[in-house]
């Protein structure tokens, strides 16, 4: 990807999302954070992103809410869940719902900057490949 790789982080804890942030923009990737649900799906109409950071359990809105309808929205928008529990119910739930991934906190900053790359280009590949107008294979 030539662009710099745009992530919406959406976290109630402050000090994580502010880490993260840093570490992110360190890797060359453009981040904005967020607090909410309600915050994270207005930052989306107004600026595309390529992959968001979820956590799941937040004030108001949960993750799993918000996911739905982002993906009801924006279904171009690459997910991926954090959650301080170890749910396999709610993963199973997420995936189901159209996650990327889900990922338990603490997260290695390492393991979700890959994640976040590797969301990102799985993106850009399916746009890549349903460029409007082109012929289908064998025409």
């Amino acid at each position: 990807m030539s662009e710099a790789i745009r992530v919406l982080l959406v976290d109630d804890e402050g000090g994580f999302i502010s880490a993260l942030s840093k570490r992110l923009g360190r890797r060359g990737m453009s981040a904005t954070a967020v607090s909410d649900g309600e915050e994270a799906l207005a930052a989306l109409d107004r600026e595309p992103v390529d992959v968001m950071v979820l956590d799941v359990k937040m004030p108001g809105m949960s993750g799993m809410q918000v996911l739905n309808l982002v993906k009801a929205r924006h279904p171009e928008v690459e997910v991926i869940l954090l959650t301080g529990y170890a749910d396999m119910d709610c993963a199973l739930q997420a995936m189901s719902a159209g996650a990327f991934d889900f990922l338990v906190k603490p997260v290695d900053f390492e393991l979700l900057g890959c994640r976040i790359m590797a969301a990102a280009r799985g993106k850009s590949l399916r746009t890549e490949c349903s460029v409007p107008g082109a012929d289908a294979p064998g025409e």
